[in-house]
């Protein structure tokens, strides 16, 4: 058995854990970084970057479908799935490319080649070094770690037995062709850019989703707007339930509940996109001294990334906060400080939440979400909200869809967030986040300039309405605010 002492163990080298490998480093901490998987990262190898390669195609297709509208005709559309699918793989292993760079700038000495696992609070067993399976094993002892493993897609146990074609995102990127159709489980971010996407490739798909959820949208408002929205280009159907899959030939026969009724539909592929699923089960944790939440994540302080009063940190998507890369890096940031420092454990720095699933209409939320401004105990806020559908800009560019929904801060007039399904959603996604970390009041952002025309002067009459609300001391109540849903 070889042994290794050292000041930090970061398990795991995504994002979270590269960035904490090197903020442990520049503390002066001798730190090694273990990897039992491919390196690079979810993001470039089957996330945010392949699938907006994905999208990418997706969009020249539709303008293609939509030109005739502008009064300009094109020849006969013809997608070649082949070509699509090859550009994105050649663009995501250059993305790729660009991480393994980093890695390779890391010492030999402090990568470790394995699988990491508690054997004591402060002694793990590497498994299968040197990528080995059978490798002859690694004890490491240290003095603080930071546990930053990712997640995987989350495996239905009703889809088990249906064989090949029952796929998660992480095998669509592989794809050496577009298939003819494609049932996609799940109405959250991936699974709506995903199915949006092969749709306006030309592939039949259809949307499940066990309730009405959309993406990350907690606004009954928006989030009905949004079910409108995507329902006049996709088939989604919402409070549905996966009763069985089978395999039948080349396709797979999938069986729904819908409003009591059964219906069998029949696909070359069942995508499974209902959330991911934390890489902590195999970390033998419960020899690690650590207090665990009911999902088996160890509980955590999200301003320190510490885990109770331990000398462990978690960072990343293990920690099943917020999935997304810009979060992870930030975490890994706050991790490898406090580990490489320990126990002089620090807040670090978090920024505005800022999510975005980028269909068309992007779907973004910022800041304070309707669902925590609800909660009980909160006092109450001020509203304020625009259609898109008759705003100058958006009709110019025929992406006249959607709605944005603000927030206030009665007395004080602060700026809490927004929720939105709306064209270039993503860009006014990140103007209203910095108004949020700027601490701005609306007075304020209505003295910043809007130029004209732009989709933003949408932002302009959205705070508007919010400033007079929050001038008259009550918001106006939509019918649609009473029955959340779609």
């Amino acid at each position: 058995m070889q042994k290794l002492k050292v000041d930090v163990a970061v398990i795991g080298a995504g994002t979270a854990g590269l960035v904490a490998y090197r903020a442990a480093v520049q503390q002066g901490a001798r730190t090694v970084l273990i990897e039992g998987g491919q390196y690079g990262t979810t993001c470039a190898r089957v996330g945010c970057m392949p699938s907006k390669l994905l999208i990418a195609a997706a969009e020249a297709a539709h303008m293609l479908d939509l030109a005739p509208e502008f009064g300009v005709h094109a020849g006969e559309k013809r997608i070649d799935g082949a070509a699509v699918m090859a550009r994105v793989r050649r663009e995501r292993d250059r993305f790729v490319g660009f991480v393994l760079e980093g890695v390779d700038t890391i010492p030999d000495a402090d990568k470790v080649r394995g699988h990491a696992r508690f054997v004591a609070p402060h002694l793990l067993r590497v498994d299968g070094v040197d990528g080995k399976e059978n490798g002859e094993g690694l004890e490491i002892e240290a003095s603080r770690i930071v546990i930053a493993t990712g997640s995987t897609p989350t495996r239905l146990p009703v889809l088990a037995g249906a064989g090949a074609g029952v796929i998660t995102s992480d095998d669509v990127f592989d794809w050496q062709d577009l298939p003819q159709s494609v049932a996609v489980i799940g109405t959250g971010v991936i699974g709506l850019e995903l199915g949006q996407a092969l749709a306006r490739l030309g592939v039949r798909v259809s949307v499940y989703a066990r309730g009405g959820s959309v993406a990350q949208l907690t606004d009954p408002v928006v989030l009905r707007q949004a079910g409108r929205v995507l329902r006049e280009e996709l088939d989604l159907h919402f409070q549905s339930e996966i009763v069985k899959a089978e395999r039948d030939g080349d396709e797979i026969v999938l069986c729904t509940r819908e409003g009591g009724e059964e219906r069998c539909a029949r696909f070359q592929y069942v995508l499974q996109a209902a959330g991911r699923t934390p890489n902590v089960g195999k970390l033998g944790l419960e020899h690690s001294g650590l207090a665990l939440g009911p999902n088996g994540v160890p509980l955590y302080d999200s301003r320190t990334m510490q885990c109770g009063n331990s000398h462990v940190f978690i960072a990343g998507d293990a920690n099943q906060e917020l999935p997304i890369l810009p979060e992870a890096a930030d975490h890994g940031k706050i991790a490898g400080d406090n580990a490489g420092r320990y126990p002089d454990v620090r807040p670090g720095l978090r920024r505005t939440p800022l999510t975005a699933a980028f269909t068309e209409p992007n779907i973004v939320t910022l800041g304070a979400s309707y669902k925590a401004l609800t909660a009980p105990g909160k006092p109450k806020f001020a509203v304020g909200k625009v259609s898109f559908e008759n705003q100058g800009r958006s009709r110019v560019m025929l992406q006249n869809k959607g709605m944005l929904r603000v927030y206030g801060e009665y007395v004080t007039g602060r700026f809490l967030g927004a929720e939105m399904i709306a064209p270039r959603g993503e860009h006014i996604g990140h103007l209203l986040s910095w108004a949020v970390q700027s601490r701005l009041t609306v007075d304020q952002m209505l003295e910043m300039p809007f130029y004209h025309p732009v989709v933003e002067e949408g932002v302009r009459t959205a705070l508007r309405d919010l400033a007079h609300n929050i001038a008259k001391g009550t918001s106006d109540i939509d019918p649609d605010e009473v029955e959340p849903g779609t």
